[in-house]
């Protein structure tokens, strides 16, 4: 490799993150703004609305330009907000691009489909944006009846795909088959509630709807050529695919249509490396473990950044306000007391930061 090329990781060591992201918006020729949503265990954040206000304050500030970015890493999130994210962003550009370093999840991946560019990573993934429902006639949880089990729509399809290709049912003993998932769901746990099914088309229709409407916003609808129709994208990415987690790369992504660009070596190790600054930030590859938290302290109050909303002119964080105290140990003969450990999240809310 050119020496340029093994030298540029140590360069990009000592930057900070508005460094980097100065950097990227020069080598994009861009204004960029960074989404991270954590994903770190019993801290983690998904894609919400609260953050509408938040990007919009960000994007005044940024004011109208040719081209705006948006960094993304998040494991999904509320369905509907990413169309809400994709037109306030577009109202102040002509082109916008989403820049995935590493993952772009369920509602990541419909952000990534309102985008005029798609640009990805060695390591930037998609994923399928097959729905799960929480509606209150799901069935409960058997140990915890107040805990609702959520529903995939693959699942449910797959059920039904199963006992029709596989067990070769007949299409009018379909109508029984069906009958045995819903029947006495008022009495039985295990069977399901017709409404949960029908809020369960219900989302399954929402998304083709969204999906369709987010890639209408920069492709022809009525445009036949020899790439993929919107019709053809929305199915490999709503059902075809049927793996909720299944990793889509950046090649499989161009196969399936989308408007992929691969950065260049420069812009791919500062993307890389602005992600890293944000992981190791929030810790995401750490387990939170509370005892080493306290240290030898008895009590401790963290204030544990779980998302960010960054740009250059401004930086929104979304905190938990973690409480951790040590609770009196019971006394066993012959054995040293082992603390218990209590942990608290006192409130949590983003805050503006600069």
């Amino acid at each position: 490799m050119p020496k340029k090329e093994e030298k540029q990781p140590k360069q990009l060591k000592s930057l900070s993150r508005l460094e980097l992201i100065k950097q990227i918006e020069k080598e994009r020729n861009s204004a960029m703004i960074c989404y991270i949503t954590g994903d770190r265990d019993k801290f983690s954040t998904k894609i919400g609305d609260d953050v509408i206000p938040i990007l919009f304050r960000h994007l005044e500030l940024i004011g109208n330009r040719e081209n705006i970015d948006l960094l993304l890493y998040t494991r999904g999130g509320d369905m509907v907000v990413p169309i809400r994210i994709v037109k306030i962003i577009r109202s102040f550009c002509r082109k916008f691009s989403v820049l995935i370093p590493y993952r772009a999840h369920s509602a990541g991946t419909l952000v990534a489909l309102g985008a005029d560019e798609i640009v990805m990573t060695k390591l930037g993934e998609l994923t399928p944006v097959d729905p799960t429902t929480q509606h209150p006639f799901n069935p409960r949880d058997p140990v915890d009846q107040k805990k609702i089990i959520p529903i995939s729509v693959e699942d449910i399809a797959s059920y039904l795909l199963l006992a029709k290709d596989k067990v070769k049912v007949k299409e009018d003993k379909m109508a029984e088959i069906y009958d045995n998932l819903t029947k006495h769901s008022y009495l039985d746990p295990r069977h399901l509630h017709p409404l949960a099914l029908g809020n369960l088309y219900r989302a399954q229709r929402m998304i083709r709807m969204l999906s369709e409407r987010l890639l209408s916003l920069h492709m022809d609808p009525k445009k036949e050529s020899n790439k993929k129709t919107i019709g053809e994208i929305v199915n490999e990415i709503t059902s075809d695919i049927c793996i909720h987690n299944y990793p889509i790369y950046r090649d499989e992504a161009k196969m399936l249509g989308l408007k992929v660009l691969v950065p260049n070596y420069e812009l791919e190790r500062m993307l890389w490396s602005l992600y890293e600054r944000y992981a190791e930030e929030m810790e995401l590859t750490k387990p939170f473990n509370p005892l080493e938290a306290l240290g030898r302290d008895d009590a401790k109050n963290i204030k544990y950044g779980a998302a960010y909303i960054e740009s250059v002119k401004a930086q929104d964080t979304f905190y938990y306000d973690i409480r951790i105290n040590k609770a009196p140990a019971p006394q066993v003969p012959g054995q040293p007391p082992i603390p218990a450990i209590n942990v608290k999240v006192a409130g949590f809310a983003w805050e503006k930061v600069r």
